[in-house]
C-alpha cells in the first residue's frame, strides 16, 4: 500500500505482523541471496482484549516495547501491515491500458464500492493479467484500498511504540512475498500456486504465478470461527471451546510421546503442550471429541467451499493456467481437520508452509523465540516474514 524506498543492506527493517491472537517480530540479514534471522519474538494477545479499541492498542504497544527492550532488534525501522479488517479487495477488469486511465477508473471504483475519497484514501493496485472478456481482451486489476484514518491510527501506534515506519504493507502481499523467492525457476513459470493464510478471523487466498500475484481473495472465516462453534454446541465460553481443541490437536502426539504409534506429521501438527490428563491416557471424552470433531469439520467445509470457489474463478478467468498446489501458512494450517476436509474437495497437492525453510538460524549473536513446539514448520510465521523481506533484492 505505502512504501518508503529501503536503501539496500544487509540488515532488513523489523518486520511486525501484529494479529489477534498474537504479535510476532522478526528481523532478517541478507547477504548475497543468504537470509538469516538476526532477531525474532512473539507475545500471545489475550482475546478478552480484542474487544475494546483502546485496550487493544496500549497492549499492543506495550509489548512491542518489551520485545525491542529485551530482543536484540537492531534500529527501530519496521514495516508492518493494516488488519485485514481495514483493508478492502476487489477484482474487476478495464479496457485502458494507460497508467493514468486506470488509476482514475480505480478511485472512481473504490468511491462508488466502497464509499472512499479517492483524494484522500489509500488506493492501489497489481496487474493480474489480460482476459478475454467476450469479444474483447481486458486487464484483469485487483484493487487494494484502504482508509485514510485507518493507515494514521497504524502508523501513530508504531510511533508511539518506539518504532519508525519505513513501510505500510498488506497482508496479502506480504503472504505471496515470503514465498515468491520460491516461484523463480523457468519451471515456476507454467503452472500457479495458491498460498492460503488462515488466520484467527480471516483467510486470505493468492494465487501466484511466475512471481507475480494473480489473484486475492479475503475470506471472513478464521480459528474463530471454530471456536465459536464448539462453544455453540457445547454451551461452554470461547476460551474453552479453543482449549478442548487444542487438546484434540494433542492428542495424537501425546500417544506418540508415551510409544504409540503416529506419523511425523502428527507429531509436528500439534500447537500446544498437551495437558497432564492427556499424558495420563485420559483426554477428551468420547462424545465430547465428537462435537468438537463435527463442529469443526462444519466450518471447515464451509472454508473449502469458498476456497473451491475462489479456484474456479481462477480457471475460468485465466482459461489454460494449471494450479499445482496449495501452500497453507497461519496459525491454523495446523488445524489437521482442515487439512483433511480441504484434500477431498481441492483436486491439488496441499501442503503446510515453511517460510524459514532455508534461512539460518543458527546465529550465536540471534536471540529468538519461537515457540519451540512448532519450531518443525513456523507457518504462522509466514506473514512476518514476508514484512521482514520487504525492500530487500528480489536475489533472495
Amino acid at each position: 500500500m505505502i512504501s518508503w524506498k529501503l536503501k539496500t543492506r544487509s540488515q532488513q527493517p523489523i518486520g511486525l505482523d501484529i494479529g489477534h491472537n498474537s504479535i510476532k517480530m522478526i528481523q532478517l540479514a541478507v547477504n548475497e541471496g543468504h537470509v538469516s534471522v538476526s532477531a525474532a519474538d512473539k507475545v500471545r494477545v489475550d482475546p478478552r482484549i480484542n474487544g475494546d479499541r483502546s485496550e487493544r492498542r496500549n497492549f499492543v504497544v506495550s509489548a512491542i516495547k518489551q520485545m525491542l527492550a529485551e530482543g536484540s532488534f537492531h534500529g527501530r525501522k519496521v514495516v508492518s501491515c493494516l488488519p485485514n479488517d481495514e483493508l478492502k479487495i476487489t477484482s474487476l477488469r478495464l479496457a485502458e491500458t494507460e497508467s493514468d486511465a486506470i488509476e482514475r477508473a480505480l478511485r472512481k471504483e473504490a468511491a462508488q464500492r466502497f464509499g472512499l475519497e479517492p483524494d484522500k484514501d489509500a488506493i492501489d493496485y497489481v496487474l493480474a493479467g489480460n482476459v478475454r472478456h467476450g469479444d474483447e481482451i481486458k486487464n484483469e486489476l485487483i484493487l487494494f484500498a484502504a482508509d485514510n484514518e485507518a493507515v494514521r491510527s497504524h502508523i501513530e501506534m508504531l510511533e508511539e511504540a518506539g518504532l519508525e515506519p519505513v513501510g505500510i504493507d498488506i497482508v496479502p502481499c506480504a503472504l505471496f512475498r515470503s514465498f515468491e523467492r520460491l516461484l523463480r525457476r523457468q519451471g515456476d513459470k507454467d503452472y500457479t500456486t495458491v498460498f492460503i493464510d488462515v488466520g484467527s478471523r480471516f483467510t486470505t487466498v493468492v494465487f501466484g504465478r511466475g512471481g507475480e500475484i494473480s489473484f486475492v481473495k479475503q475470506i471472513p472465516v478464521g480459528g474463530e470461527k471454530f471456536n465459536q462453534e464448539i462453544a455453540a454446541k457445547l454451551g461452554v465460553s470461547i476460551s474453552e471451546a479453543e482449549m478442548l481443541r487444542g487438546t484434540l490437536r494433542t492428542e495424537k502426539s501425546a500417544r506418540y510421546r508415551l510409544g504409540a504409534s503416529a506419523s511425523d506429521e502428527d507429531v509436528r501438527s500439534s500447537s500446544v503442550e498437551a495437558p497432564d490428563s492427556i499424558a495420563a491416557g485420559q483426554g477428551l471424552d468420547a462424545s465430547t471429541r465428537q462435537v468438537v470433531v463435527d463442529a469443526v469439520s462444519a466450518v471447515a467445509e464451509e472454508l473449502a467451499r469458498e476456497i473451491s470457489l475462489c479456484f474456479r474463478y481462477y480457471t475460468v478467468t485465466f482459461r489454460g493456467r494449471r494450479v499445482e498446489r496449495a501452500v497453507f501458512a497461519g496459525g491454523e494450517a495446523y488445524e489437521k481437520i482442515l487439512l483433511n476436509v480441504l484434500r477431498r474437495q481441492l483436486a491439488v497437492e496441499i501442503e503446510v508452509a515453511q517460510p524459514l525453510k532455508g534461512f539460518d538460524l543458527s546465529s550465536k549473536k540471534a536471540n529468538v523465540n519461537f515457540d519451540s513446539d512448532r519450531r518443525g514448520l513456523l507457518c504462522e510465521w509466514a506473514v512476518a516474514v514476508g514484512l521482514g523481506l520487504k525492500g530487500a533484492k528480489r536475489e533472495v
